[in-house]
């Protein structure tokens, strides 16, 4: 996770759809497009696989996670089975 911090995600979708759009405006938040991956419900994973951190969800990398867990920006999914 070379730009940002690993996150567990309950689901990764982009910043156009309806339910991430609905999320980023109750937020405020701008997305740079609406291309871009919002992970909804995510929460940190410090090392994986060591003291019970698991993602049953979507693993992913994000870039911009200020938003209290609630949404992450700029999310790209990771390959847990290293």
């Amino acid at each position: 996770c070379d730009t940002g911090s690993l996150q567990c995600c309950q689901s990764v979708q982009s910043a156009g759809s309806p339910s991430a759009a609905n999320l980023l405006g109750l937020l405020g938040v701008v997305a740079q497009g609406v291309d871009v991956p919002v992970g909804i419900t995510c929460s940190p994973i410090s090392v994986i696989g060591v003291g019970g951190d698991s993602c049953t969800a979507d693993p992913v990398c994000c870039e911009n996670n200020t938003f209290n867990g609630v949404v992450a920006l700029g999310c790209t999914p990771i390959n847990v089975g290293l």
